[in-house]
């Protein structure tokens, strides 16, 4: 059996804890704020504890951040982008960025992913866990304290599915937001998901402020089933169903990334359809250079094409901006450097 992860427990649990262990109730809140606040990496490193307990938290909890494995820095924007290794050798991307408002991290929810999405390049390799709060948690602390910059902004669109792992998503975005940790207001946090209705509707109910958007890529479910095999057990329809449900229940638009594919889905018969589906909604569509993944084959479209399907949206009422592509020279788009990792590891004697 695993040891508990001390960064993963809320306040109220780690009162539990230490109160199990015949300490005052007040303890709860100098450890949390030794995690949380000060950052600590070792339990050693939290001098105001007694000795005793410190001795006696290293022995019944593990403290492990993510380590940087590898890093890679644009010279171009600031882009800096991470390979993460977690304590169990498994290992993650995230995905540092510079805006004009501030700093932005985009961070991965599971090591690997089981969506089977056509165009990403982090299902090729397939699924093997979910993230812990923590370990989720710690990808934002590891990025500042390397990086020396300050995240004003998350997006949880790395590696993975996060309402695939929605229990340790809603556990980690308690602990991101409290008044005594990061403390990053959940309207300044994007959700990305392929589209699992359900758990869109299990989310919308928590009513949280976070911005979800949702991984479309396709106006009809013939197309979307072809590159989604998740459109198979939640089509359009449905989708659409519990994204309006989303924007009910939260007061939220939703926003639909689109990934433009040159020949596949970026003509103005589907920029027409796709206005079609969305009229009437709270949305706003972000449209995406698809990533060129070696195995698919896919190109994204030409500058002139990606235009005229932002124009047609507009014409029709529909909100869209076009993604800024950051980290263009170190290839910033998630799931190529944990790929390279694992095929270079099975590769090696004895991988």
């Amino acid at each position: 059996m695993s040891t508990p992860e001390i960064g993963s427990l809320t306040p109220q649990a780690l009162e539990q804890a230490l109160i199990s262990l015949g300490q005052p109730a007040y303890r709860a809140a100098q450890v949390f704020s030794w995690i949380h606040e000060k950052r600590a990496q070792r339990f050693a490193e939290m001098t105001n504890l007694p000795a005793p307990l410190r001795r006696e938290l290293e022995g019944r909890f593990s403290l492990s951040p993510v380590q940087v494995e590898s890093k890679r820095e644009s010279e171009l924007d600031g882009t800096v982008k991470y390979l993460f290794s977690l304590p169990d050798g498994e290992c993650v991307e995230a995905v540092l960025m510079r805006y004009r408002h501030g700093d932005s991290l985009c961070i991965s929810t599971q090591a690997g992913c089981r969506m089977g999405c056509t165009f990403c390049a982090s299902s090729t390799l397939g699924f093997s866990r979910s993230l812990t709060p923590w370990e989720m948690l710690s990808e934002v602390y590891e990025a500042e304290r390397d990086s020396g910059r300050k995240v004003g902004s998350l997006v949880l669109m790395g590696i993975g599915e996060p309402l695939d792992n929605l229990e340790n998503v809603l556990a980690f975005l308690a602990l991101l937001s409290h008044p005594k940790g990061k403390n990053l207001s959940l309207r300044h946090v994007t959700l990305s998901t392929c589209g699992l209705a359900d758990k869109i509707e299990e989310l919308a109910e928590k009513k949280l402020q976070l911005t979800l958007s949702v991984s479309l890529h396709a106006p009809d479910d013939a197309l979307r089933g072809r590159t989604m095999p998740v459109n198979r057990a939640y089509p359009i329809p449905r989708l659409m169903q519990a994204c309006r449900f989303y924007e009910e229940r939260t007061g939220r638009r939703v926003s639909f990334e689109y990934a433009l594919i040159a020949g596949v889905n970026d003509s103005l018969e589907q920029a027409n359809a796709l206005a079609a589906l969305l009229k009437g909604t709270l949305c706003h569509v972000n449209l995406i250079p698809v990533n060129e993944v070696e195995e698919t084959g896919y190109r994204h479209s030409g500058r002139e094409q990606v235009f005229r399907f932002q124009r047609a949206l507009e014409g029709q009422g529909i909100p869209v901006t076009v993604r800024r592509t950051l980290g263009a020279d170190i290839e910033a788009a998630c799931g190529q450097l944990r790929k390279s990792r694992l095929q270079a590891a099975q590769s090696s004697p004895g991988g």
